[in-house]
């Protein structure tokens, strides 16, 4: 109580400052600093080790921030007015935090079981269609046959294959054309040059220079016609057609999970019927039935993709081969135009 109350009034006392910048000495100084020495003398054996190990351990470490106290009353109040920073936490923050730990804790699980349901799907779905490929290949299973649609997408396969073959040898008649027109062109400018450097074949270098001018000018516009016709054969037949046959590996792809789930619903049809197999029978039906849907909803695309790709095919080759057909009948024109004036 002594110590309290010397500390208490130490704790309060308004100490002077002189002109210099020291503190003023008080006589009640002496007093307190004789007080404070005998407490120190008291406390000194009983935990002068104890005290000394504690004061190296704020000096090394510094203050627990964690410990820190909120003193009532002011600066030396009693002890009775700490209060540790640890019961100022909130009755539900440790509940707040726990139950979003839990949270995510079930959100990752829940992701990590829908992620080893897809793998579980796909790995018994790719079993099934390997399964009834090798099947099929090897002429022990039975297929789905649409024996009119499989021929049109033969037709349309065949197509194709003809189709890039043209495109082929028009991109070859281009280039090769090319070069041809730019030779004629050098070669008119040279008969020119010459008609006036050479009297007398004046006339014969004329008459040649006007024709290949004339065969470049014809060749630059079937030139213009080829690079048109080449650009819509490769949209045809890289684009439209492509299409089509994408949609019809779809199909097959379809065809093919279709035999598979209806050949496993067959199998287990055929086996014994217990409690365990006839909920594979039913789970099996639902499969059979979703595939089936899935099987004539592509069948249905397919037979539509080819009808309107027959159309646009005979559209745009009708108005290509007519263009193809006019500037290669102007250059015939050109050339026997030429060949009579001579």
């Amino acid at each position: 109580m002594m110590t309290d109350s010397i500390m208490s009034k130490a704790a309060t006392m308004e100490i002077p400052i002189n002109s210099n910048g020291d503190t003023g000495t008080l006589p009640e100084d002496d007093g307190l600093e004789q007080a404070a020495k005998r407490q120190w003398s008291l406390g000194e054996k009983v935990g002068s080790s104890r005290g000394s190990r504690d004061l190296q351990q704020v000096m090394v470490s510094g203050p627990n921030l964690n410990e820190t106290s909120i003193v009532s009353g002011g600066y030396g109040g009693t002890a009775e007015g700490i209060i540790p920073t640890s019961s100022i936490k909130g009755p539900n923050m440790n509940h707040s935090i726990s139950s979003s730990s839990m949270t995510n804790e079930e959100a990752t699980k829940g992701v990590a079981v829908e992620k080893i349901e897809q793998v579980k799907k796909w790995g018994l779905n790719t079993y099934k269609c390997t399964k009834q490929m090798i099947s099929e290949r090897f002429g022990r299973g039975s297929r789905t046959v649409d024996l009119e649609l499989e021929a049109q997408i033969e037709v349309l396969r065949d197509t194709k294959r003809k189709y890039e073959n043209v495109l082929r040898l028009a991109r070859a008649l281009t280039n090769h054309f090319y070069n041809m027109v730019q030779t004629q062109h050098a070669l008119g400018d040279t008969f020119a040059d010459l008609s006036q450097k050479s009297p007398e074949l004046r006339d014969e270098f004329g008459y040649n220079a006007e024709t290949q001018k004339l065969l470049c000018k014809n060749g630059e516009t079937l030139l213009g016609a080829v690079n048109f016709f080449v650009s819509s054969i490769n949209t045809l037949v890289n684009k439209t057609m492509e299409d089509t046959l994408m949609t019809i590996k779809m199909f097959e792809n379809a065809r093919l999970e279709f035999d598979a789930y209806r050949t496993d619903l067959e199998e287990l049809s055929a086996g014994p019927k217990d409690a365990v197999t006839v909920i594979r029978i039913e789970t099996a039906q639902q499969q059979y039935l979703i595939q089936k849907d899935k099987y004539e909803r592509l069948r249905s695309d397919v037979i539509i993709k080819l009808k309107f790709l027959e159309e646009n095919k005979v559209k745009v080759m009708h108005k290509q081969l007519l263009l193809f057909h006019n500037a290669s009948r102007r250059i015939s024109r050109g050339t026997s135009s030429s060949s009579s004036r001579r």
